[in-house]
């Protein structure tokens, strides 16, 4: 089994909720077995007048091919109300495969690591909850210098149990 990271995305519809609901489908994923996920984070969307995000990054083991694996995400994506009217629009949930144990991915539809991970501080720093501190992606870079690079801005961590607040 290798060890995979989601980002998980949502500002839409109780965005704590679908968080919620997405690791309950994430733990239930074949051949895999669930890990754990950081606490959630919200921040500002990256585009103007869009509502505020909630994010987290799960962990899971799994024998799932890569795009296997994203076929299962988009399932679920689909299942929680995702429409895919616009790349960059609202969503009810977004799932990202962050990292897929040491490989590089580059097809059309999945590119690993993740390519905007490196300037977001809401996967950064909730990756960092679940990973070694020591991690190094397969692309030679390490969390460490990624985190160093990408400033805690804008992120707010929500206290344990706040997120059913929203």
């Amino acid at each position: 089994m290798e060890r995979i990271y989601i980002g998980m995305g949502s500002n839409l519809a109780d965005p704590a909720e679908q968080l919620r609901s997405a690791v309950e489908a994430l733990a239930h994923l074949p051949q895999s077995r669930w890990v754990g996920v950081s606490a959630f984070y919200q921040s500002d969307s990256l585009l103007p007048g869009q509502p505020r995000y909630t994010n987290a990054v799960a962990a899971i083991d799994s024998n799932l091919a890569p795009l296997a694996l994203l076929d299962a995400l988009q399932a679920i994506e689909t299942d929680q109300g995702r429409e895919r009217l616009e790349r960059w629009g609202p969503r009810t949930l977004d799932l990202d495969i962050l990292l897929f144990g040491d490989r590089l991915i580059d097809e059309p539809r999945l590119k690993v690591p993740h390519y905007h991970m490196h300037a977001r501080p809401f996967v950064l720093y909730p990756l960092a909850e679940l990973a070694p501190a020591s991690l190094t992606l397969a692309d030679g870079r390490s969390l460490q210098q990624l985190l160093n690079d990408c400033p805690y801005v804008g992120l707010e961590r929500l206290a344990p149990g706040a997120e059913s607040n929203q």
